[in-house]
């Protein structure tokens, strides 16, 4: 019995041992927390690495003391057990000490939890939606609206194609923001519970339903940083990641401007009036963006899950009933409403698409001018 039990405590004191060895060769096995690049995500990892070293101080010496007295007090050596039955001295000491070490660690914890929390005096506020599984940015003082959705090549996802670097973490439109500008985020969801993490700005927070939380951030230098829904949110919820752009001042007040031209020339173009052919290359392109996901790039949808395109009575009956469904949804399904989601012209594409798409024949033509006006 002794030499299993001094095996097992001399296994783990052993475990201990490799991992306090192991120095930076884990860092490609990810055990740790990223970083970060702002000083918030420095604050996390330096006390994340103080309590860490404080548990791996008070697991040695548990061990050590456990591994002396097994060794030292066995029966074999002729151990008699003590007869005390209490010392005031001892109660003290193993009261103290654990208090001590709980003071010391709260300190920081809650010093950083605070700076954590502290959203007061931002320079600009960025409201970040969840939507399953896409992500919309709402620029609070700029104006600016748009979605951002996954770009990963279905066939990549799928299987028939090599995968890059960035698979499953590419998007349409990231996140850009300003360097040296105090960042605040409002985070919510407009279906199910999301979770909104860049590893390297040092938090991740949940978007809840009916809920605000807020999140700040200041970046220091230009950069390309990725994340993903940190919340299992549904079946893409692999599908739903998070690119955020740092740009100085300069560039980032000229991307304020083309945002606003894109959605001024977005505007312009629901007048327009579009061919057959224009829809169709158009509605292909923007379904396998937005649509594929549930009802699959051959229109067979998930049986007993998400409803067929191909054959369907709403792709192949009144024009108006199909595109009221694909703007305001349908309550009490899967069904979203894409109306604020997709431009005008997008959408009528996409409605035109499914008409005459996956052996639909419908023969008819919807204009981004009917989009509007179902609106």
């Amino acid at each position: 019995m002794f030499a299993k039990t001094l095996k097992g405590a001399l296994c783990s004191l052993w475990g201990v041992f490799l991992l306090l060895g192991a120095g930076n060769s884990y860092a490609d096995y990810a055990v740790n927390l990223v970083k970060g690049v702002t000083d918030i995500s420095h604050k996390v990892y330096d006390l994340h690495m103080l309590i860490f070293w404080i548990c791996v101080v008070a697991c040695v010496l548990v061990f050590a003391v456990l591994i002396y007295s097994i060794f030292t007090h066995r029966k074999s050596k002729g151990a008699v057990p003590a007869t005390f039955h209490e010392s005031t001295t001892v109660e003290i000491i193993w009261t103290t000490i654990p208090f001590l070490v709980l003071v010391a660690m709260a300190v920081p914890a809650t010093t950083t939890l605070l700076a954590l929390e502290d959203t007061r005096d931002s320079d600009m506020s960025i409201q970040i939606t969840g939507y399953q599984w896409k992500w919309k940015y709402d620029y609070l003082d700029e104006g600016i609206s748009f979605f951002s959705v996954l770009t990963t090549p279905r066939d990549q996802i799928d299987g028939d194609a090599p995968k890059n670097d960035t698979y499953l973490m590419d998007v349409d439109n990231p996140v850009v923001v300003p360097i040296n500008k105090k960042i605040r985020f409002l985070i919510t969801s407009n279906d199910v519970i999301h979770s909104w993490w860049v590893p390297d700005l040092g938090w991740k927070q949940d978007a809840v339903p009916g809920f605000i939380n807020d999140a700040w951030t200041e970046l220091k230098e230009p950069g390309t940083y990725r994340g993903k829904c940190a919340e299992l949110c549904g079946k893409d919820h692999g599908f739903m990641p998070i690119v955020l752009v740092a740009k100085t001042q300069e560039d980032y007040d000229a991307w304020v401007e083309e945002q606003k031209g894109a959605a001024a020339a977005a505007a312009d173009a629901s007048t327009q009036t579009l061919t057959m052919d224009e829809l169709m290359a158009k509605g292909e392109a923007a379904y396998n963006t937005s649509c594929a996901a549930c009802h699959q790039a051959n229109g067979a949808g998930i049986p007993g899950v998400f409803p067929a395109i191909a054959g369907s009575a709403i792709s192949t009956g009144d024009v108006a009933g199909h595109i009221d469904i694909v703007v305001n949804g349908k309550a009490g399904t899967a069904m979203q409403a894409f109306g604020e989601q997709l431009s005008a012209v997008d959408l009528a594409a996409i409605i035109t698409y499914e008409r005459n798409a996956f052996g639909n024949n419908a023969g008819d033509m919807v204009q981004p001018a009917d989009v509007v006006a179902a609106k």
